[in-house]
């Protein structure tokens, strides 16, 4: 009899433990939902402010160059996926910080905070890549291939191709700016440290000429001038990544004097 009860209990147990289970995956779903529909609405309402203003942006963006559209149809479809594609990389910052809080009951203290305390850096960081892209690397990318072409070619350029060419050299910029938080996040919970960077070098300057291949438009100029910030973002990296290690020290030992 004893025995009987004994299973039951034990199956009532198991029960409960599946429905909280359960509960618990419901709720990360439900979770999971909200940072999906948040992240839409920031899109949508980016997407309406860019197509609403398009006609006064663009002839900013365009900087005067020679652009065409081969019919009626492709002027609402250019607008249309422009908006879409800049209404997405303005609304990463924000997708991000949704990722965030989606994350955050799932860290530890330390990496909340240090992620808190990075979001207003990487915001910076990311509209520093979007303009070094767009006032650097897409101008000089840009009319270098064009007057290039012009040599041998009558170089007709649509506002198709245009567009794809300006997100091309800016937007990824945004993210490859991410670099030095990356790096400092890695060693904040102890994965990477200066030594460590300092001796990966020559394998982290070869990584980082696939991802400019990957990302640049495919000649050597533009390639040098996108790989040149990754690499000062690198270094720049170890020279942090120093001066917190000089500080953590410092700290330890004035801890042990006491």
């Amino acid at each position: 009899m004893e025995e009987k009860e004994t299973e039951i209990v034990k199956r009532k147990r198991k029960k409960l433990t599946q429905d909280d289970n359960m509960a618990s995956l419901t709720e990360h779903l439900m979770d999971l939902r909200a940072v999906v529909m948040k992240s839409a609405i920031a899109i949508a309402i980016w997407f309406v402010i860019i197509f609403a203003s398009v006609t006064w942006w663009f002839p900013v963006v365009s900087k005067g160059a020679d652009i065409v559209v081969l019919g009626p149809f492709e002027v609402i479809r250019f607008y249309i996926q422009t908006s879409g594609a800049i209404s997405l990389g303005l609304s990463i910052p924000f997708i991000c910080y949704f990722i965030w809080q989606f994350m955050k009951p799932g860290l530890v203290e330390r990496e909340t905070l240090f992620i808190k305390s990075s979001l207003p850096g990487m915001l910076f960081l990311f509209i520093a890549g979007v303009l070094f892209g767009y006032f650097i690397v897409h101008p000089l990318s840009y009319f270098f291939l064009i007057s290039m072409g012009e040599r041998n070619f009558d170089v007709l350029v649509t506002a198709d191709e245009y567009m794809s060419f300006l997100l091309m050299t800016t937007i990824p910029f945004g993210l490859i700016f991410q670099l030095p938080v990356v790096i400092l996040f890695l060693n904040y919970i102890g994965l990477l440290d200066a030594q460590i960077m300092q001796n990966m070098r020559k394998y982290a300057y070869f990584i980082l000429l696939v991802v400019t291949a990957l990302i640049a438009p495919p000649d050597l100029f533009t390639h040098l001038i996108t790989l040149s910030p990754m690499i000062v973002l690198y270094e720049v990296s170890i020279i942090l990544i120093k001066r917190r290690d000089k500080k953590k020290a410092i700290k330890a030992e004035k801890e042990a004097n006491q």
